[in-house]
């Protein structure tokens, strides 16, 4: 029996009073590390995922400023759920590495961007850099991440 894509999931729930909220818990039930920091995904579709993170005392570090490795799970689980609505059923991914870039303190909620758009179906193979944006409520970045996905066959 094949699981409902996250993309299926999140059509259908995103339509329901806390729908948003509730896809976000089913994700972070799935993979719990990512309830650590109580995300909220608000955009998910082919080739574009966002997700926010409210600023509170437990993702915070010793200047007040969200942590770096908040920041980091919450590019992780934006990179992870668009791969995954992205990727054609055949296909199965793994993250191998993360660049991170932090450019301003990261004060206030946050929210990480997403876009990507592979041309060709040799963009779905092998490694696979994805770009991900984390801006503050001003829109200004506080820090970019490049994840990079190992695509291969599903056996």
């Amino acid at each position: 029996m094949n699981k409902p894509s996250p993309l299926k999931l999140f059509d259908r729930l995103s339509r329901l009073p806390l729908g948003r909220q509730l896809f976000t818990r089913g994700v972070c039930a799935t993979a719990p590390y990512f309830g650590s920091i109580r995300p909220l995904v608000t955009e998910l579709r082919v080739g574009r995922c966002v997700a926010e993170l409210k600023q509170r005392r437990a993702v915070q570090n010793h200047i007040g400023t969200v942590h770096a490795i908040a920041m980091c799970n919450l590019c992780e689980l934006v990179a992870g759920l668009l791969i995954e609505a992205t990727l054609p059923e055949t296909l199965r991914w793994i993250p191998k590495g993360m660049t991170v870039r932090y450019l301003r303190k990261a004060k206030g909620d946050l929210r990480a961007v997403l876009d990507w758009q592979p041309q060709l179906p040799a963009d779905f193979l092998g490694d696979v850099v994805l770009a991900v944006a984390v801006l503050d409520t001003q829109d200004q970045r506080v820090m970019e991440a490049d994840i990079t996905m190992y695509v291969s066959p599903r056996r």
